[in-house]
């Protein structure tokens, strides 16, 4: 175990050396700063307390998706050249020749990668939700765990990116990560429009895609944890909400979050055997 912590410590350390987190960073400040002037814009022309409250709501989850969609670039193109960057460098089998097995080297980048993830998402979300507050003086009705589902969601497309790392190449494996998680949140806004429209087999597109990608079912548990208990009363009060991507009609169950953790069990067991049986 110690061995492990020391590869998540040193991964970590590796990581905030490179110039993703720069990018993250100066993305970040962006985001924040534009988003302040924005909402400082609202509460100007909101004409009610309860109309800015509803608008901020809708438009904290928007700004909240740019921080998870900066996540994913940020840690599925930085578990690539980690991983399979330090492969192919050779830099892995000098580590490996120590008697350390190839499971604890995974886990170890692993865990490193999930805290460098889960920790800037939680700290940019947090400081959106102080920026709204600040501005509008709305605060989410659960940002703890809106903010937690966020770093669940880097997880789980971290640990795709970890297996995908190890059978092809450290561009390649971003690249098809970024792609498979903004094909998920696609899904899952058409299943939306489905149910909305109360087209089951269009609805099942969201479902299903969920269930084999378990982002976006984690974005939407955070949606609801960030936005105010009434919008949806407001917006429609019924099915049709579904239709809006940046709501979320009900919290995640704990079933869909034992699934989560199941599936991020499932996928990284197999990076680890496929990068045991990798040649180094």
């Amino acid at each position: 175990m110690s061995t492990v912590l020391t590869l998540a410590a040193l991964t970590l350390r590796e990581a905030s050396r490179r110039r993703v987190l720069l990018a993250l960073g100066a993305m970040t400040a962006v985001l924040l700063t534009l988003s302040a002037w924005g909402f400082s814009r609202l509460a100007d022309e909101a004409v009610t307390t309860g109309e800015a409250r509803l608008t901020a709501s809708i438009v904290l989850n928007l700004v909240m998706f740019g921080y998870s969609l900066i996540a994913a670039l940020g840690t599925a193109f930085l578990a690539g050249p980690t991983l399979a960057g330090e492969t192919e460098s050779g830099l892995a089998l000098s580590v490996l020749a120590r008697p350390i097995r190839r499971a604890q080297f995974l886990a170890g980048k692993w865990l490193g990668l999930v805290a460098f993830g889960s920790g800037f998402v939680a700290l940019a979300g947090l400081a959106q939700c102080a920026v709204v507050y600040a501005t509008v003086g709305y605060w989410p009705p659960d940002p703890l765990t809106g903010v937690a589902l966020l770093a669940a969601q880097t997880t789980v497309l971290l640990t795709l990116a970890v297996l995908l790392s190890t059978v092809i190449s450290p561009m390649a494996s971003g690249v098809v990560a970024v792609g498979l998680f903004c094909t998920t949140w696609v899904a899952g806004v058409v299943g939306g429009l489905g149910t909305a429209v109360g087209n089951e087999a269009v609805a099942r597109v969201g479902s299903v895609s969920r269930m084999l990608l378990p982002t976006d079912g984690l974005w939407r548990g955070a949606m609801h944890a960030f936005q105010d208990p009434t919008s949806i009363v407001e917006i429609s009060g019924g099915a049709e909400a579904e239709a809006f991507p940046f709501l979320s009609v009900a919290p995640l169950t704990l079933g869909y979050l034992a699934w989560a953790v199941v599936w991020v069990a499932m996928v990284w067991g197999v990076a680890a055997m496929s990068f045991g049986r990798k040649d180094l």
